[in-house]
């Protein structure tokens, strides 16, 4: 038998049934939702975001960006380092800039 008394309110009428939880509500207690009429309880759970998947991995991710930053980081001066380091010799003392034709 359909119950003719709200579900939270006894003292009143009920107007309408949930098509969720199938419950009667009053006017007060029931909405319109994409055209059809639904309880506060239910419409709350139906618009709710979904939940964000657990990632099982994230803690590992902080971590492994600093590394390999600094990796990159060390292969970007290792790299500037050897260009250094093989730059020739008489460009330092200025023997290469000097022109056998112009005068010292």
């Amino acid at each position: 038998m359909i119950s003719t008394h709200c579900f939270h309110h006894a003292d009143r009428e009920s107007v309408a049934r949930c098509p969720s939880c199938r419950r009667c509500f009053c006017r007060e207690c029931i909405t319109e939702h994409d055209g059809r009429v639904i309880c506060a309880t239910c419409l709350a759970t139906l618009t709710a975001a979904p939940a964000a998947p657990v990632q099982r991995w994230a803690w590992i991710s902080a971590p492994l960006a600093i590394l390999a930053g600094l990796a990159s980081a060390w292969v970007l001066f290792y790299a500037l380092g050897w260009i250094v380091l093989h730059i020739p010799d008489d460009i330092h003392d200025g023997t290469r800039w000097s022109s056998p034709t112009l005068p010292p």
